[in-house]
């Protein structure tokens, strides 16, 4: 399991982030606060308050792919 604080500001980096998460071939959810979502779901993602802290979890051990995938969305801690 692969976790990492993400930030997501706009439609587009949201649509962006989407379709990336969609590339990968295991399960990947969002979380902020005590609500998870299906980050491979854009309208899950839009269900979210953006503007609070995100983690991604992705249910796979390779998290150097993850990260650099993910580059230009990681908030680090």
């Amino acid at each position: 399991m692969v976790k990492l604080n993400v930030k997501i500001v706009s439609m587009q980096d949201a649509d962006k982030f989407n379709k990336i998460c969609s590339k990968f071939d295991c399960d990947m959810d969002l979380q902020s606060g005590k609500y998870y979502v299906d980050a491979k779901s854009i309208m899950g993602i839009f269900s979210l308050d953006l503007s609070q802290p995100l983690v991604l979890n992705a249910d796979t051990d390779d998290e150097q792919k993850v990260r650099e995938a993910f580059a230009e969305f990681v908030q680090e801690a």
